[in-house]
């Protein structure tokens, strides 16, 4: 039998053809199932009438009851509107239509009652609604309660598929529906968390009665989407650890000869859980699959390089894969100091790597007589092959794909090597469970001793004599600084320092100190040069954009100087920053920006003033910018959500996905009579959709 819900939206009534067509576009709604579970995204309480007297610059949208005084059309050519006054008794106010003015204009009446529903505002010295919702006043319009808004578009405005419309729709579809929407949880976490059953639920988040009934649907409906995310990446996660075999990492003599005579800092507690941690998973027989996350400069290539030892240590080899070339280089010259110490071999391949060199290192890969490659994409080739790989480090692995990634487990044939990718960009505990929760995650929470927490000051445009001496004093004292910029050369259509003017800039006010200048434009080796005559203090000021992100490692650089701050992401900022106090002196952020500035860049700003720690940097960054833009690449069917807020619902996500684990672990397979409704479920959706929230 046919779902009811994979029922197009064309056969439903008022729908037809042309809006069907509209909403596909549009909305991306094709099914009843798409049509049902496009939920309004706040709802309007039309309970209440304000009298025009109260309505003050306060007030957001207000509900009047009223008449007409007179109407008429204002301004000429572009500037037309149609104004009219509307009173209640207490006061008046103007309402105005600068689209659509004749239609409306038709449809005005002298005493009659109406009911208007708009946002005021005030110009000149009067408040008015501009393009209000208007109807005649009758009993059945007096109170209509709390009544939904749905997201919509100019284009579908245009066509009369505005929120009231698609409400009607709704309206229409419910009735049709209702006996249709089967249970989807267990009756047993129905009863836990005393939700209201699914079919209220539907029927409350598009229709409720109240604030209560709109409450209740929120709470069930929110928990199910992420209980059924949860449950799939949990599954996913248990079927992984069931299917793919590991290599067993018992012997570790290198590691332990290492870390106890060569070992060049002593590890943070932090460190030292998460190689156990690693270890432990090595030990199982199962292939690792771990999320390795820790602030800027935590010391995550180190716990790295003591995994690689436990590789080497067991006849297989290691790899390091990075997302550009500077990155590759510096893992590269870190991780050859130590391997020198022990005599391993050790190579980098990148896609500078000449041809005759490339041919010695596939060679050397393919009989095992190299035992760690550090490279960029080019290590995804087909053309390179290992003896035999044990361990995949991806560093920055936001900046890979999934399918790139895959490409490095089947460079074994049988037994697939162990995964641990590594990010320096720390996420919130509710994005990693969701975005990761198929993944093991290992957190270095942590800084090495001795390390001064980074000034951060925000200074205006007005600042930049003041700015420019203490830059001098820290050159003079020995140090390096960083300046970054956020375009390349000067765009008309943006007021922002280009990297040109400011490298101009400052040669000029500096010119007894070599300048390196390093942008995303230049060639791999013009880059290359200007990095390391910046990394062997040949220059002392690096002017760049935001290339040196991710990775450069200057420890003698002290002063990070970031122009047109507000215009960059939290994240980013916390990245450029960490690019500093890598030394044991005081190091310094200097963020700079314009007086004019919105809300949200103040925030961005004085959050990067107040606290280094990246995991409540990332917590505001989520609050600002919502899961999917900090994913880089929005995965389907996990930041899909439909009602979740990943930034609001830690605990709702919390508790999904404790149940979630819960039933798994007593019920692997859903096959207990109790767990009907969830395997039905899954059932229903495997046909139409990646999402295991959705209805169909």
């Amino acid at each position: 039998m046919a779902n009811f819900f994979d029922t197009k939206i064309d056969f439903l009534k008022g729908v037809g053809v042309q809006k069907a067509a509209l909403l596909n576009l549009e909305l991306r709604i094709f099914t009843y199932g798409d049509l049902i579970q496009y939920y309004p995204f706040r709802h309007e309480d039309r309970s209440k009438i304000t009298p025009i007297c109260d309505i003050s610059e306060d007030s957001v949208s207000v509900q009047i009851k009223g008449q007409l005084m007179s109407w008429g059309m204002l301004g000429e050519g572009r500037s037309t509107r149609l104004s009219a006054q509307f009173t209640d008794g207490t006061g008046t106010i103007e309402l105005v239509w600068f689209q659509g003015a004749k239609w409306v204009q038709k449809n005005l009446k002298l005493n009659t009652t109406f009911l208007v529903y708009g946002k005021p505002t005030m110009f000149r010295d009067q408040f008015n609604i501009a393009h209000p919702e208007m109807e005649i006043f009758t009993e059945t319009t007096e109170n209509k309660g709390l009544q939904p808004v749905y997201n919509t578009t100019e284009k579908l405005k245009r066509s009369f598929l505005d929120s009231k419309a698609i409400a009607k729709i709704q309206a229409t579809l419910m009735p049709l529906a209702y006996p249709q929407l089967q249970e989807t949880l267990p009756d047993g976490l129905i009863q836990q968390f005393k939700f209201i059953d699914k079919k209220s639920a539907v029927k409350q988040i598009h229709f409720p009665a109240s604030e209560r009934e709109l409450a209740q649907a929120m709470a069930r409906l929110k928990f199910e989407e992420l209980f059924f995310i949860q449950l799939k990446l949990l599954s996913q996660k248990t079927l992984h650890k069931k299917q793919f075999q590991g290599f067993i990492f018992r012997q570790i003599p290198t590691l332990n000869h290492f870390y106890k005579h060569h070992l060049p800092f002593a590890l943070t507690n932090a460190q030292k859980r998460v190689v156990r941690e690693i270890y432990e998973d090595v030990c199982t027989g199962k292939q690792m699959n771990r999320l390795l996350q820790g602030d800027v400069g935590s010391g995550k290539t180190m716990v790295a390089f003591l995994c690689m030892l436990m590789a080497l240590d067991n006849d297989t080899q290691a790899c390091l894969m990075a997302p550009t070339e500077i990155l590759a280089e510096q893992h590269y010259r870190g991780l050859k100091e130590y391997c020198d110490l022990i005599d391993i071999p050790i190579a980098k391949l990148t896609g500078s790597t000449k041809p005759k060199e490339r041919a010695i290192l596939h060679e050397a890969l393919k009989e095992g007589t190299l035992k760690i490659i550090i490279g960029t994409h080019a290590l995804l080739e087909d053309t390179v092959q290992f003896k035999l790989l044990g361990l995949c480090v991806v560093d920055e692995q936001h900046r890979f794909g999934v399918a790139q990634r895959a490409k490095l487990w089947k460079k074994n044939t049988e037994v697939p090597p162990h995964v641990l990718v590594m990010t320096a960009t720390p996420i919130p505990r509710t994005l990693a469970m969701t975005l990761y929760g198929d993944l093991d995650i290992s957190v270095i929470d942590e800084l090495p001793a001795g390390r001064k927490p980074i000034q951060t000051i925000h200074s205006f445009d007005k600042d930049r004599l003041r700015v420019l001496g203490f830059m001098k004093k820290q050159i003079e004292a020995g140090r390096q600084v960083y300046v970054v910029y956020p375009l390349i050369e000067e765009s008309e259509k943006s007021d922002l320092k280009d990297l040109q003017d400011g490298y101009n800039s400052i040669t000029r006010y500096f010119p007894e100190y070599a300048v390196s200048i390093l942008h995303g434009r230049m060639k791999p080796k013009d880059k290359d040069f200007e990095m390391m005559r910046f990394v062997n203090n040949e220059t002392k000021i690096m002017v760049a954009t935001t290339v040196i992100e991710v990775g450069v490692n200057v420890p003698n650089a002290s002063v990070m100087v970031i122009e047109n701050a507000e215009r960059f992401g939290l994240s980013q900022l916390h990245q450029l920053r960490g690019r500093v106090g890598r030394g044991a002196e005081q190091s310094y952020c200097i963020l700079m920006s314009t007086f004019k500035l919105s809300k949200e860049s103040k925030v961005r700003l004085e959050t990067m003033v107040r606290t280094n720690n990246g995991f409540e940097i990332a917590d505001v960054d989520l609050k600002l910018r919502g899961p999917g833009d900090m994913s880089g690449t929005q995965q389907s069917g996990v930041l899909d959500l439909l009602l979740a807020d990943l930034s609001q619902d830690a605990e709702i996500l919390k508790h999904a996905r404790e149940a979630a684990k819960l039933i798994l672990e007593t019920d692997p397979n859903l096959e207990l009579e109790a767990n009907k409704n969830i395997r039905q479920h899954i059932a229903s959706l495997k046909k139409t959709s990646l999402n295991w929230s959705r209805i169909s």
